[in-house]
């Protein structure tokens, strides 16, 4: 899977050259991120971190991920409406993991007070890697489905022309041509905007919910400018004003600083460490409104690695999406093998095979934001302490997708510049807006390349481990 350029990885002064280029053409495209040592304050910024060089994709691959991404999206929204099936794929999980048993109870309070939202919004980010076989072929393989604060849609759209000018310096300007065109944060807005023009009240916001640290504020911005590009106004709220300020009136409309509020984006919310008793209230009081929540409680538990691994279960896909064969193959054709560790003669089998080769496999808890998953030697210790007790329902099993590295030049701030043996991971995104029962928007809305060295196991680029990258197809 090698791109038209092995030839320039091996001519250091060029890449020298290129490489000042590429971090210059970042600052000026606005591929950026606040730093560590200032995370609230853009008066210091750097760039963010990316590939000196487009990754080589298989075009077949890439085809595929798009091609599947409505279905993904009809999936999520029909999970999300099911009940009965998040109540018993749930059962084990929300014994043992406290936070998905927090959401899930919040969900269920919602539920039995009668829904107050009429319109549904899912952004999603659907994560793939490129499985070597044994013969050398690749296949697509889903990681994970993203169902709150998938990001870098804003950014990844600023680092196609910065490989483009890149590829031109390096003499290779017939190859910057073939990037693909690629804005995400078009997409999601679009998805946004859609919501908040159904929710049919003018003068109301769209509010984004935001962290208390917030270093990948730029990322944000890209969608909120395109909002403010179709005078929809955009509001920055934390979980903390929610609670001192957020109030519900007639109807359960919600109200922040007396501004009615149409849609809720969450970019926070994601991870136990987001919530404080205060948080879980303002939490509560958000689900409870009108308001269009993105996710709605529901479609953030859609997205629980629990879940992910109920959908491989033979007849399962079929019950929640019936009548749509079609789209069934397509989606299971993305599933790596998954594997429950519920109590039970299963579990005990499965468990017991995973600490006999613990490198065939990824053991996964409930969680969203990168570098969460364990492997190898830490996967072995983790599954013999807890093979015999109710704790090991709280992660799932995955077999290990093992890709094809590449070389490339990972471009940080501050780090000298050196090659590495690198695997990239592909995300699409996917929008979808309903009303009621009837499905308004769907679509695929742009991807995601991230790239890491192979010695990193786990983490995206907020977690400092992946960088930005741009596929080039072959």
């Amino acid at each position: 899977m090698a791109a038209p350029w092995e030839d320039v990885l091996r001519d250091t002064s060029a890449i020298r050259e290129a490489a000042a280029v590429a971090v210059d053409a970042a600052l000026l495209e606005g591929v950026l991120m606040r730093t560590e040592g200032e995370p609230n304050a853009s008066d210091v910024v750097n760039f963010a971190p990316f590939t000196l060089l487009p990754s080589a994709v298989p075009r077949t691959l890439f085809e595929q991920a798009y091609a599947v991404q409505q279905d993904f999206n009809l999936l999520v929204d029909a999970i999300s409406q099911n009940k009965e099936f998040l109540e018993r794929t749930l059962a084990s999980t929300i014994k043992v993991d406290d936070f998905t048993a927090r959401l899930f109870r919040i969900y269920m309070q919602v539920l039995e007070e009668g829904l107050a939202q009429s319109v549904f919004l899912g952004i999603n980010r659907s994560d793939y890697m490129f499985d070597c076989g044994v013969d050398g072929t690749a296949a697509l393989k889903q990681i994970e489905i993203n169902t709150i604060a998938a990001s870098f849609g804003g950014l990844t759209a600023r680092t196609l022309p910065v490989h483009q000018r890149v590829l031109k310096v390096l003499g290779k300007s017939k190859e910057a041509s073939q990037l693909l065109p690629n804005n995400p944060s078009k997409g999601l807005a679009l998805g946004i905007a859609k919501a908040w023009e159904l929710y049919g009240s003018p003068s109301a916001v769209v509010m984004f919910l935001v962290e208390q640290v917030q270093r990948n504020i730029f990322d944000q911005r890209c969608v909120e400018n395109e909002l403010w590009n179709r005078n929809i106004r955009v509001v920055r709220r934390r979980f903390r004003d929610v609670f001192e300020k957020g109030s519900l009136g007639e109807g359960r409309r919600l109200y922040m600083d007396g501004q009615e509020v149409a849609v809720v984006y969450y970019r926070e919310g994601y991870v136990p460490k987001n919530y404080d008793q205060q948080n879980w209230e303002a939490r509560l009081l958000l689900e409870r409104s009108r308001a269009v929540k993105c996710p709605d409680i529901a479609t953030q538990l859609a997205g629980t690695k629990k879940v992910q691994q109920e959908l491989s279960r033979p007849g399962t896909l079929e019950s929640l999406l019936p009548g749509r064969a079609e789209a069934v193959a397509r989606i299971r054709a993305t599933f790596a093998g998954l594997y429950s560790l519920d109590m039970g003669a299963e579990g005990d089998q499965i468990a017991a095979t995973a600490i006999a080769d613990p490198n065939r496999f990824v053991l996964k808890p409930q969680r969203e934001g990168g570098g969460n998953n364990l492997y190898g030697e830490e996967l072995r210790q983790v599954l013999e302490k807890i093979r015999d007790s109710p704790e090991r329902t709280s992660y799932i099993l995955m077999d290990k997708i093992k890709p094809q590295p590449a070389l490339n030049y990972l471009l940080r701030a501050h780090s000298p510049l050196r090659v590495s043996e690198c695997i990239s991971e592909l995300g699409i995104f996917g929008v979808y807006v309903r009303q009621g029962k009837e499905m308004v928007m769907n679509r695929a809305a742009g991807h995601l390349l991230r790239t890491k060295a192979i010695e990193h196991a786990d983490g995206g680029v907020a977690a400092g481990v992946a960088v930005l990258d741009t596929p080039y197809l072959v």
